[in-house]
């Protein structure tokens, strides 16, 4: 291996692990822990949506000033800077805070981990993929984010299950509340430690004529494309489903008759789907189009979650159900795997990515604020099985909108005479 191809291969190595740790303290402990985050911080699903809300409302204010700040300054300064901040709210997460100190917390991750990181790991990413590449370089971000994200759950999944009892359901709280921390702790650790690779990882570039678009110049400029737009309601209906997997947990303890530990693997096994679903979905993006993929994978995503909003646990057992689930984890990883190599396909100048990005994540976003809380009441109005067959319902009208906005995209870029990007 060359030294520029080991260059390169480290960069993006580099780029997937920071782009999973920053999202792991406020993310994968809910994700695939979130019966214990429930019970050790005594949230309800309501509470832990408003918790989340509050991470929204300041990631959805930071996604465009960031993103903008991005095309400015180099990648390496903004992914270390980030890291280091969102690993010390880890030390505050494992103290277990009221309600009030874990939502300003999650009000902080939603900066750490958006103005500083957002725009710049997507900008870097798309400079390593080029022109031919982009549904490859996106595909790997994702896919590489999800084996990161799974590998590191499943060690800890591991960790958890050793510091309970060897029956969870004869825990105690302090057991409990011991055993979860140590999970914190380890995320923590993780993400100090890539902010230290990111330092030494991450070249500056040697071109610094692309880092010279001045912020809210690139800002103003990309509110008046539509193609943007366009973009930013497909990573809307994309981001919607994605946040429809944290209640996957929930859905394995409380209809599948699933133990903590065992609601714990249910999702740790289904992000072990992400590495192939989402590199799958960059090749057939770079061959086929990216605009193309995300209108087949919207339609499948739904016409999956229908079953899931009318089955219940049958004679034949959970198989299928859990297979049904399998198969919605892998549509909702290769959609995120996608809908980024769409700046290629709009046409986006390279000056204009981070700007783009900040944009597209500010609207596209959104769910950050809204789907937990809906989510949260829609499965506390009927607890059990009717809750979650209607959470369901739910998510497949998200995914029929999905398809509905990616034509709109395709009529677009379809379209001849878009106005010209200003050049430098």
């Amino acid at each position: 291996m060359t030294g520029s191809t080991a260059s390169r291969v480290l960069l993006i190595v580099t780029l997937v692990v920071a782009g999973e740790m920053v999202f792991a303290l406020p993310f994968n402990t809910a994700r695939f822990f979130r019966p214990t985050l429930l019970e050790v911080f005594g949230f309800t699903n309501t509470e832990l949506g408003d918790v989340f809300a509050a991470y929204g409302i300041v990631a959805m204010l930071s996604y465009f000033p960031g993103g903008a700040l991005a095309d400015r300054f180099p990648a390496r300064w903004l992914l270390t800077a980030s890291l280091a901040a969102t690993a010390a709210g880890g030390i505050v997460m494992a103290a277990i805070p009221g309600g009030t100190s874990m939502a300003v917390l999650y009000a902080y991750w939603g900066f750490t981990s958006t103005f500083l990181f957002w725009g710049a790991l997507i900008r870097a990413t798309r400079d390593w993929g080029g022109h031919a590449e982009q549904g490859r370089a996106f595909g790997l971000l994702e896919g590489g984010r999800g084996l990161v994200a799974a590998s590191l759950a499943a060690l800890l999944s591991v960790v958890f299950a050793l510091a309970m009892p060897e029956d969870p359901d004869l825990a105690s709280a302090a057991e409990r509340r011991a055993a979860f921390r140590q999970v914190i702790l380890w995320y923590t650790a993780a993400t100090a430690a890539t902010a230290v690779l990111a330092w030494f990882a991450v070249p500056v570039p040697a071109n610094r004529a692309q880092l010279t678009v001045r912020p809210v110049a690139g800002m103003g400029i990309v509110l008046r494309r539509p193609v943007v737009w366009a973009q930013a309601g497909v990573v809307v209906c994309a981001y919607c489903a994605f946040k429809g997997l944290d209640n996957y947990g929930l859905y394995g303890r409380d209809v599948l008759g699933f133990d903590e530990v065992e609601a714990n693997w249910l999702a740790t096994w289904g992000a072990f789907l992400r590495p192939v679903a989402a590199i799958a979905a960059g090749v057939a993006a770079d061959r086929y189009s990216a605009t193309r993929t995300c209108g087949v994978l919207f339609g499948v995503l739904a016409a999956a979650c229908l079953p899931l909003a009318f089955m219940a646990p049958g004679p034949h057992g959970v198989l299928p159900l859990v297979l049904t689930l399998l198969v919605t984890f892998a549509l909702v990883y290769a959609l995120r795997g996608v809908y980024f190599a769409l700046l290629e396909e709009n046409r986006t100048p390279v000056r204009y990515t981070g700007a783009t990005v900040g944009m597209v994540s500010l609207v596209g976003f959104t769910p950050e604020i809204f789907f937990a809380p809906i989510a949260g009441r829609i499965l506390d109005a009927d607890p059990g099985l009717p809750g979650h067959q209607n959470y369901f319902l739910f998510l497949a009208a998200i995914a029929l909108a999905g398809v509905a906005v990616t034509a709109v995209l395709a009529w677009l870029n379809r379209r001849r005479g878009h106005p010209p990007w200003p050049t430098p």
